[in-house]
């Protein structure tokens, strides 16, 4: 009996890996979506490690199983519950890959749509700061203006809210393809915090 007990507890030791990894794993992806997005400009810390619970988990649970059906087959010695275990670790680990393979090649990509929302908003300021239509208190607060993207990298609103009213402001839109000033019009009086997705 010593012998049964001691040979299950190294099999146990041998095939618990998965929990361990999976907590690890699931904060390291969560960070890795925010920092490192793989679409867009990516989460926030909260929503990254949302996302990294999800794609892990529905790995262990969903495919893991069935992989560690497959790595029995190929290795009839293992009970079943260090091959899926193992199955499991391998998924976490292949995700962790895949997201940082994801967000590397995407890097490019999140680095030119910064740059062009920087190059937008210092076109919107001047233009904002030069146009008659901007009274005396916009031009003065010109500095403080914010800035959305409505086409990605590519088109973007400036908008400089109203001191004495919050809600209004005076607003830009800015066609970083086009030159300075043709590629800019009026977009309006509605602040950014409040601009409707239906520009997207």
């Amino acid at each position: 009996m010593e012998r049964v007990w001691s040979s299950r507890l190294r099999w146990r030791l041998r095939g618990a890996w998965l929990a361990p990894l999976l907590v690890v794993f699931v904060v390291a992806d969560g960070i890795l979506l925010s920092r490192l997005p793989i679409s867009g400009e990516g989460p926030d810390l909260v929503g990254g490690l949302l996302l990294s619970a999800f794609f892990n988990l529905v790995a262990v649970a969903a495919v893991a199983p069935f992989v560690g059906i497959a790595v029995r087959r190929r290795r009839p010695d293992l009970p079943a519950f260090v091959a899926r275990d193992r199955a499991g670790a391998a998924l976490v680990l292949a995700i962790a890959a895949a997201l940082l393979a994801g967000g590397l090649l995407h890097h490019g990509e999140v680095e030119r749509n910064r740059a062009a929302m920087r190059d937008a908003l210092a076109r919107g300021q001047a233009w904002i700061g030069a146009s008659p239509r901007a009274d005396a208190a916009i031009r003065r607060h010109v500095r403080t203006a914010d800035v959305v993207a409505i086409v990605d990298g590519r088109v973007f609103r400036v908008c400089v809210q109203r001191p004495s009213d919050p809600r209004r402001a005076f607003c830009a839109v800015v066609d970083t393809d086009a030159s300075y000033p043709a590629g800019i019009r009026y977009g309006g009086a509605e602040p950014n915090q409040s601009f409707s997705a239906g520009w997207r």
